[in-house]
């Protein structure tokens, strides 16, 4: 009987080992998701209140306020570009000041700050914009001014834990958009 099990154990132990191919062990690959946002279309925000108009994604839902402050909200992405106004008044300085602050804020929690200049002296729009890498609580920000009368600051900001990694899609789509807004400033 002990022969009997013996064999059988032998002849189990050959099939398990013969059953063992040259097939080598391959990791999954490792999986993106594959995040698509809607072609941008721009339309222009026009205020018969405000001193500007710009033009926004027509994706977008934009709320205006009285002071011609405004929300720019992207619903699916949870993110929303606040853009603020402020009339200038022999307060230039200031005003450029606290734009440039907001981002500077950021420096802690950020990789990368990257400054570009903007000027356009055909429409009078001057100002920066940063994009910030990192997991900064706002990773795009620019302000615009005629330096005369006019000052505009938007950022943007994510409903959710900062996550760079994560929301990197979501801030290049949105950072075309405002680069689009400040391009397209005019003052009335």
């Amino acid at each position: 009987m002990y022969t009997t099990l013996r064999s059988y154990l032998f002849i189990v132990i050959i099939l398990i080992t013969a059953s063992c191919g040259d097939d080598e062990l391959r990791p999954k690959p490792a999986a993106m998701m594959a995040l698509q946002y809607p072609e941008s279309t721009y339309k222009v925000i026009e205020s018969n209140n405000c001193p500007f108009d710009f033009e926004v994604n027509s994706y977008a839902r934009v709320l205006s306020k009285s002071d011609c402050s405004m929300k720019i909200e992207y619903p699916q992405m949870d993110a929303t570009v606040y853009v603020d106004y402020a009339p200038v008044r022999n307060n230039i300085n200031e005003l450029l000041i606290d734009g440039q602050k907001l981002s500077i804020a950021h420096n802690r929690m950020a990789d990368v700050i990257d400054d570009k200049i903007y000027l356009n002296p055909d429409k009078g729009v001057y100002g920066m914009f940063y994009s910030i890498e990192g997991d900064a609580a706002s990773n795009v920000q620019f302000y615009a001014t005629d330096s005369v009368k006019n000052f505009v600051t938007a950022s943007l900001y994510f409903d959710r834990k900062p996550n760079y990694d994560s929301l990197y899609p979501a801030v290049n789509y949105i950072k075309l958009d405002m680069r689009q807004m400040m391009e397209s400033m005019n003052w009335k």
